[in-house]
């Protein structure tokens, strides 16, 4: 085969050029030997051959892309790496001093409105204890629909007396989340009390009341999960939203139809998609706080049985005012609570204390001691606070007589705002101790609107009733409502009373108005 070779080249080399070729030709085969010794005595070197040729035959284009990998890596890792500082720019002194002298920081907050501004100008500043009546700074008595004093339970001298005596027994806090030292005596009793009023198996007490909902949503649903809520939920309830990372829907607001249309798409897109199951939730309040109508519970249970849902509602505004033993919306619809399965409320509005409450089953208030994050994390409800929530779930229960005096005072001032101002709309239901007055008149801006409404208020205050705007943090609402004067309806008051501070707001009202079209 070499004489072959030799007599093939020999017309075109020399006998020189043939002896470096054949020199060549041994050295590279010499070199791929010893390389292929080499590489069978690594070890699995056998194995990756076979899976190289494996992949290449079944997807070449696999094989293709790993090799664009491991080049990347190579290039990635081996090339020069940027230095930072490498290519700065040297400024002089004098330009330095320039740029320092020319910045200008953000402020840390956004500038305050005129609305702002004027409200914290005339802010009432109040001299005595909180109650339907309040002695200003300037030493006159105002009647207060300001305050969520529903049941009049604020001044209970019952109340009064057994905190101070927790106070006297068990001092000021616990200073401590109730997993650690934290939980006393009345705590237990005041769960026990709640579930007992209720008709929930269990409940589990929160030492705060906005942080309840906030962090009871956020310790079932999780990342993945859907939650359907109403477009009208409060700030508190959309925090718990927010928290919990889950798969937010909203329908529009107290719309049963649209809820339904709102199901109906996600079942479709779940079926379309073949998207695993994952835990589903419906959110909606008792009685929405920006709003003051009540749900319609019947058919939120009919639709989140037939959608298998799970419910939760939050009643920190029907909790002890609706119903004819004023236990929620439950009560006031005749629903079994345990069709339900989550209800969550603050103790700060009608029973007059402090903290919130979740009820439901044993398994959903448990689960809550590990994963609520409030309950985990916060101190503990002072025992004072306690006994006065547990005092005023009592209150409630013997004191049938201030729901109903609540129903007549709530009749009374709709009654007579609805005769006598035209300029406004009166939002609410008629059995809500909640009345929103919205203008009906045009407005060039929101704070335009805002600035007549806290005129209103002012005037309102100057002729002896405490009224005020509904109060929403701007940038963290999803959707802000209609600038409104939020009425909170007491029981404490007397049929004059109520009467009287009607015909103030109409007064204030007619005169702020009247006033600003000219």
């Amino acid at each position: 085969m070499t004489s072959t070779y030799h007599s093939y080249a020999a017309p075109f080399v020399n006998d020189a050029a043939r002896d470096i070729a054949d020199s060549l030709v041994v050295a590279v085969n010499s070199t791929f030997t010893v390389a292929v010794r080499v590489y069978d005595a690594i070890p699995g070197s056998r194995w990756f051959a076979k899976y190289v040729q494996i992949s290449y035959q079944n997807d070449p284009y696999r094989t293709l892309l790993e090799i664009g990998l491991v080049i990347f890596m190579i290039w990635y890792f081996g090339g020069k790496k940027h230095k930072p500082g490498s290519h700065e720019v040297k400024l002089t002194e004098q330009e330095i001093q320039e740029l320092i002298d020319e910045w200008e920081p953000e402020p840390l907050v956004p500038e305050l409105t005129r609305t702002q501004r004027l409200e914290l100008e005339k802010l009432p500043l109040i001299n005595g204890p909180a109650g339907p009546k309040l002695k200003l700074a300037d030493g006159k008595e105002r009647l207060n629909l300001a305050s969520f004093n529903f049941l009049g339970a604020m001044n209970d001298e019952v109340t009064k007396e057994k905190a101070i005596k927790a106070l006297r027994k068990y001092g000021v806090g616990s200073c401590g989340p109730c997993g650690f030292y934290g939980t006393i005596d009345v705590h237990m009793e005041l769960e026990n009390e709640v579930a007992k009023f209720l008709g929930t198996e269990a409940a589990i007490v929160y030492s705060q009341g906005f942080s309840t909902i906030a962090s009871v949503i956020p310790a079932f649903a999780k990342r993945g999960d859907i939650v359907v809520a109403d477009a009208g939920v409060s700030l508190a309830v959309q925090k718990g939203l927010h928290v919990s990372r889950s798969i937010v829907k909203y329908f529009k607001h107290n719309d049963m139809e649209d809820l339904e249309r709102v199901l109906d798409q996600i079942n479709k897109e779940q079926i379309k998609k073949k998207k695993p199951l994952t835990r589903r939730f419906i959110v909606v309040e008792g009685i929405y706080a920006n709003h003051g109508d009540i749900c319609p519970l019947p058919q939120l249970v009919e639709l989140k049985e037939r959608h298998k849902y799970r419910l939760i509602v939050e009643e920190s505004f029907s909790f002890g005012t609706v119903g004819d033993r004023g236990a929620g919306v439950c009560n006031h619809f005749d629903v079994d609570p345990k069709r339900v399965d989550i209800i969550a409320a603050t103790f700060s509005n009608a029973i007059a204390s402090a903290g919130g409450f979740c009820a439901g089953t044993k398994e959903i208030v448990e689960h809550q001691r590990l994963g609520g994050l409030s309950y985990v994390f916060s101190a503990s409800l002072p025992a004072m606070l306690a006994v006065a929530a547990i005092e005023g779930v009592k209150y409630i229960e013997s004191h049938g007589d201030a729901l109903k005096k609540l129903w007549e005072n709530i009749s009374t001032m709709r009654n007579a705002l609805r005769k006598t101002v035209q300029q406004i709309s009166l939002e609410g239901d008629d059995k809500s101790p909640i009345a929103h007055l919205r203008l009906k008149s045009s407005f060039a801006n929101r704070d335009e609107e805002e600035y007549a409404l806290q005129e209103i208020v002012d005037e309102c205050a100057r002729n002896g009733v405490l009224v005020t705007r509904a109060k929403y943090v701007l940038d963290q609402e999803m959707s802000v409502p209609t600038p409104s004067i939020r009425l909170a309806i007491s029981a404490a008051h007397t049929r004059k009373e109520v009467e009287k501070a009607a015909s103030v707001i109409a007064s204030a009202v007619k005169k702020i108005l009247s006033t600003a079209r000219k």
